[in-house]
């Protein structure tokens, strides 16, 4: 009788308290570690409170993040797509060869997403519709899309865009709130409720757990997958925009490196590189937690390949540690 009645108020007392479980979250933790860093630049740094400087600092993170969101999705559902930045570099030279053509911002805006989309959908008949593994791909993507590029480029570089085409990676919508993080804001809450909220997201998360069992409940998995490729494709494509806006120029180093920044801060915000699990809220602080860091270590005066070092070891960290922390759970139980 004793025993009946403590396991009945035992369950219901864990379950009632999302509280005490969201405290307890992967994202609560990346919360805490993003306000300890933002209070120890605030003291390192006495120029990183100004307001502007701040301001400077979204864009450490916010072209990355609209491609991370995709990749979310993606690796939820047990993918993973390494030829990111080689779409970034192919659309912004496919857009630097409009620009002197003669082309105008909207025909910009259409072509570097236009290529994006394209290069998703490369990558997507490759690993839905031939069955070929997703890094084997689009690792093999990455060197042909770069290579693309250079071999349009060469050692020269493009430039010459419109005046109006910088507003998208320059320009400001009110005060320090510029337009790439307007639209990383609104990109975060669309991706959010369509992986949180939607029987979309739910196939999501199904086909990273158990892909057969999906299937045989009735989810396209197929149609799922080469949907995520095209958003992923299409998320570099706009990325590539803002890219090229900010910097007013195409190089064929563009963005180089940057699928492994992306992967991290993907990773980083609690998406189980395994798949079957993540969340949006996490990447998002994730987002903001490698573009304080990088942003305080450029206030420093660190060099760049210390911050590669420091980002190839955070990923190796984020990946190992779970293990290494449930191995030791294990042993203990």
């Amino acid at each position: 009788m004793t025993d009946t009645a403590a396991t009945e108020r035992h369950i219901p007392d864990r379950l009632s308290r999302p509280g005490v479980r969201l405290l307890r979250s992967w994202e609560a933790l990346l919360l805490i570690v993003a306000v300890l860093i933002f209070t120890a630049n605030s003291f390192a740094s006495p120029y990183f409170l100004d307001a502007w400087n701040l301001s400077d600092a979204t864009f450490n993170f916010t072209e990355k993040a609209m491609i991370g969101f995709a990749m979310a999705l993606l690796i939820v559902s047990g993918e993973i797509d390494l030829s990111v930045a080689a779409i970034i570099a192919l659309a912004s030279t496919a857009m630097g060869a409009a620009v002197q053509a003669g082309a105008g911002t909207p025909e910009l805006l259409a072509i570097g997403l236009g290529v994006g989309l394209l290069c998703g959908t490369f990558n997507a008949v490759f690993v839905t519709v031939l069955g070929l593994p997703s890094i084997v791909v689009t690792i093999g993507t990455m060197s042909l899309f770069r290579g693309l590029s250079s071999i349009v480029l060469g050692d020269q570089a493009y430039g010459g865009y419109p005046a109006d085409f910088a507003w998208f990676g320059q320009g400001y919508v009110w005060w320090v709130f510029s337009v790439e993080l307007v639209l990383f804001a609104l990109l975060a809450v669309g991706f959010g409720a369509l992986l949180h909220l939607t029987n979309f997201g739910r196939a999501v998360y199904a086909i990273g757990n158990n892909q057969t069992a999906a299937l045989f409940s009735g989810i396209r998995v197929r149609r799922v997958k080469f949907l995520l490729f095209l958003m992923t494709g299409l998320m570099s494509g706009l990325a590539a925009i803002c890219l090229t806006s900010r910097l007013g120029s195409t190089r064929p180093t563009i963005a180089l490196g940057w699928e492994l920044e992306v992967v991290t801060m993907v990773v980083l915000g609690g998406v189980n590189i395994l798949g079957g699990s993540g969340t949006i809220p996490g990447v998002v602080i994730a987002a903001f937690v490698m573009g304080l860091v990088t942003f305080g270590l450029g206030l420093l005066n660190v060099p760049g390949i210390v911050m590669q070092v420091f980002i190839g070891l955070l990923l190796i960290g984020v990946i190992a540690l779970p293990r290494l922390w449930s191995r030791i759970g294990a042993r203990r139980r």
